[in-house]
């Protein structure tokens, strides 16, 4: 241990954040704007595993993985910046789990 350091300190250097999961549905104009591929870039730049698809309602679904301060950057892209041109009314949120280890390793688009 260096000079002024606990073992409480060197337990949270060496910690790693949680892995989490978490379903998200975006609505308003986000079709046709390219939003799924924005996201699927954004997701890989964070090291995020999951996927998103096009709804038939008309909005964009899909999942998110990996650790926990990454996936929340992703969720604030999801709700407040999207792909250009598109106007996010709002994004919901479900079934946020804490996982054992990242579901999925890479991020796709479904169709």
């Amino acid at each position: 241990m260096g000079v002024g350091e606990t073992s409480s300190n060197i337990a949270l250097q060496n910690s790693t954040p949680p892995v989490v999961t978490v379903e998200f549905e975006v609505y308003g104009i986000v079709q046709g704007v390219y939003f799924t591929k924005y996201c699927k870039d954004r997701a890989n730049e964070l090291c995020l595993g999951g996927w998103v698809k096009n709804s038939k309602r008309g909005t964009i679904v899909g999942k998110l993985n990996g650790p926990k301060p990454f996936v929340e950057e992703m969720v604030t892209w999801l709700t407040r910046v999207g792909s250009p041109g598109s106007k996010i009314e709002r994004c919901e949120l479900t079934n946020f789990e804490y996982l054992a280890r990242q579901e999925f390793k890479n991020f796709s688009i479904r169709f």
